[in-house]
């Protein structure tokens, strides 16, 4: 078998980046480890920068996100028990879509399968060879068992954090950095009307609480909890009445409940991974970098990417330019770390640290009250949350 990109991976970052190169006339093939029901079923956060919706418009990807995606032109910080509205549209002309990870990936699939597109689910035992020439390969084996090989012009790793691209690049060219926060999130989605239209992020005494929505009739909450906490001893009622205690104020905020038919813990962390391009494999999205979900960066950065790396390629194939295949890895990293810096910010604005004093916590309480009453700050967080302008390559 032979294409022209090797794509392993069939999260956001692969599937799009197939589409992308479709549109563009490259051929690929996507190589993913689960079953197409398991992809589609996996649900992950879903706040779209005004850059990705974009994106997915341009490219007849957005009929049912406009359809069912919530548009949410502001969002709140919650401190010392009040509201404070930041207002998107205001401060920078632009908005956010709530429409949740996985839809983004039905629609992609649906979009490839009806192009003709080749997507090999639950192929086991995947590798790279040879990416340090001009004649790299990738091998799995298929669901029925038997050894398959793909030859290819290039491999992009799309494959996630705990994938196996990242690993076959040898470490000594790689440079790792990393922080492991001292807390996780424990989330639910639960089947209630959330508390108010827009997303509410709170800084509370008791740790922080993220007030989110799926749709109308879904939210999606989180408590800030030890990163290893044991799900077992969160009750359904445990949790109401925690997040009750956190969004308590003087305003008297109602939270409506319902019942819960998804609960996780997520540890929280920073990571990059650079360079992102070695030999003709490239790593696009979670293979290269992790972001704590406070900044909802995540999907984000990985449109980015493959937006990038498309261009790159088409860049390659249709003027036999490999400049931007060259800057591909350094264009992406300033993005990436303008990405890491807004969500570390954000993530120690808002929780509690066991190891910061009272002074310290003052400080951050002075620091929110500092945000919501200038304009500049505010306009410095709406900038960032609805999604930095993408760098265009020469």
């Amino acid at each position: 078998m032979r294409t022209q990109v090797g794509i392993v991976g069939a999260g956001p970052a692969g599937l799009l980046l197939s589409h992308l190169l479709h549109l563009a006339g490259i051929e690929s093939v996507v190589l993913e480890a689960r079953d197409r029901a398991y992809v589609e079923g996996r649900i992950r956060a879903g706040v779209l920068e005004q850059g990705t919706v974009d994106v997915l418009n341009d490219t007849g990807l957005g009929e049912r996100m406009n359809k069912e995606g919530l548009l949410h032109h502001g969002t709140t910080l919650r401190f010392r028990g009040r509201n404070h509205h930041i207002d998107f549209v205001d401060l920078t002309g632009k908005a956010v879509t709530v429409y949740g990870q996985h839809e983004v990936v039905k629609d992609v699939i649906a979009q490839r399968l009806k192009d003709g597109g080749r997507i090999e689910f639950e192929a086991s035992d995947v590798a790279v060879h040879d990416f340090e020439s001009d004649k790299p390969y990738v091998t799995w084996r298929d669901k029925a068992g038997k050894d398959q090989r793909l030859d290819c012009d290039f491999i992009a790793g799309c494959d996630g954090f705990h994938g196996i691209c990242r690993p076959a690049i040898p470490a000594s060219i790689q440079q790792v950095y990393e922080r492991v926060y001292p807390f996780g999130w424990l989330g639910i989605l639960a089947k209630s009307k959330p508390v108010q239209e827009e997303l509410i992020y709170n800084n509370h005494a008791r740790g922080f609480a993220l007030f989110s929505m799926r749709s109308p009739e879904i939210t999606r909450l989180y408590l800030q909890c030890d990163p290893d906490e044991d799900i077992a001893n969160w009750p359904d009622d445990r949790i109401w009445e925690e997040l009750h205690m956190r969004l308590a104020g003087e305003d008297n905020l109602r939270l409506p409940e319902g019942p819960i038919f998804q609960k996780g813990v997520t540890p929280m962390r920073s990571f990059v991974a650079g360079p992102m391009r070695h030999g003709r494999l490239f790593l696009a999205g979670d293979a290269a970098h992790i972001v704590p979900p406070t900044g909802a960066k995540g999907m984000n950065l990985a449109v980015a990417d493959v937006r990038y790396l498309s261009r790159a390629l088409e860049s390659f194939y249709g003027k036999n330019n490999s400049d931007r295949l060259a800057g591909y890895s350094d264009i992406c990293m300033r993005r990436v770390w303008k990405a890491q810096r807004f969500s570390w910010w954000m993530t120690s604005l808002l929780h509690k640290f066991d190891e910061r004093s009272s002074f310290e916590n003052e400080v951050q309480l002075a620091e929110l009250d500092y945000v919501v009453s200038s304009r500049a700050a505010m306009t410095s967080l709406a900038e960032n949350y609805v999604g930095l302008p993408f760098e265009e390559q020469k």
